[in-house]
């Protein structure tokens, strides 16, 4: 599925998710392997920053804070998620939300310094058309930064695509780096990003068979691939 009607399918599931309250749950789950990537960025003041796939906004308000100087623009195709930002993100006065959808980025080119897109690039339906357009956006000597949880090279979260109710992409860091050569990007590089976070005696989620099998999965960690134009 490609093109409008799976922008739409997109869309109505996470202005699902965000009537469920689960943009709000994203921090909790995500920061442990966001928190090693912004200290990589190397975040400068100045900044400007595009963070693709916002979600509720929780990591563009913590990016914006670091930024006082730059500016950072959060989007996302929900227009439940962007809802959400904006209503928990008014005393921010260098943030902003958008509705958008990475193939068709809804800014000028060559105006962002660094670019971050945290467990969103595999519902990309064109994953190689938004690293482009990532690309497209970004100032000279940008960085780009996706970190992604559903990747093959972590075979603990391959039963997850059957679980979603969107179409997925399971790529390996090997072909997420191709994607972002092929888009014309610099210095690319993958590492992963191994989850602290204690894993419970008892698990009873959805997305593992138990306990041990998620702290297989946090051992491993997250894929965070990277480039610079």
């Amino acid at each position: 599925m490609a093109g409008p009607e799976a922008d739409q399918t997109l869309r109505e599931e996470f202005n699902r998710w965000a009537d469920a309250g689960k943009g709000e749950s994203m921090e909790h789950d995500h920061w442990p392997i966001a928190k090693p990537t912004l200290g990589l960025m190397q975040i400068e003041p100045t900044d400007n920053i595009v963070d693709v796939g916002c979600g509720a906004g929780w990591l563009s308000r913590v990016l914006a804070k670091r930024v006082p100087q730059g500016r950072v623009v959060g989007m996302d195709i929900s227009d439940e998620m962007i809802h959400h930002a904006r209503r928990a993100s008014v005393d921010l006065a260098n943030l902003v939300f958008v509705v958008g959808e990475v193939n068709e980025i809804p800014w000028e080119a060559n105006f962002f310094t660094r670019a971050i897109s945290v467990e969103s690039s595999y519902y990309w339906p064109d994953p190689a058309k938004g690293i482009r357009e990532i690309y497209r956006v970004l100032h000279e000597n940008g960085s780009a930064w996706i970190l992604i949880n559903y990747y093959r090279d972590n075979p603990y979260c391959h039963q997850w695509g059957e679980k979603l109710a969107v179409p997925t992409h399971l790529l390996s860091a090997a072909e997420w780096e191709k994607l972002f050569r092929e888009a014309g990007f610099a210095n690319v590089a993958h590492r992963l990003l191994p989850d602290p976070t204690p894993t419970p005696e008892t698990y009873t989620g959805r997305w593992f068979r138990d306990a041990k099998e998620l702290a297989a999965f946090r051992a491993i960690g997250a894929l965070l691939v990277h480039g610079t134009k």
